[in-house]
């Protein structure tokens, strides 16, 4: 079971992941909505797509920014369509 940690809370736990680029993405339903809040950050790849945020919220803390997905990706990564990678400190554990 591959699990995304933070400030000692799991925020994400599955064993249905794709690897892309060495990042592990969650399926949607794998992470705990409560840790989770939509940012107005997004970032753009060239064969993944635009790229949107989250910050994770643990205890009050905020992570700003700390995971992504892509809502509608190119079709060269529809296989991660929804699916959340972490970075910025969230600890991902396989």
């Amino acid at each position: 079971m591959t699990k995304a940690i933070w400030k000692g809370a799991v925020i994400a736990e599955s064993d249905q992941c794709e690897v892309v680029e060495g990042n592990q993405y969650f399926p949607p339903d794998a992470i705990k909505q409560e840790y989770f809040q939509p940012s107005d950050t997004h970032t753009s790849c060239p064969w993944k797509g635009t790229a949107s945020y989250y910050s994770v919220v643990v205890d009050g803390e905020v992570n700003k920014d700390a995971a992504w997905y892509y809502p509608e990706p190119k079709s060269a990564a529809n296989n991660i369509k929804g699916y959340v990678a972490f970075w910025r400190g969230v600890k991902v554990e396989v």
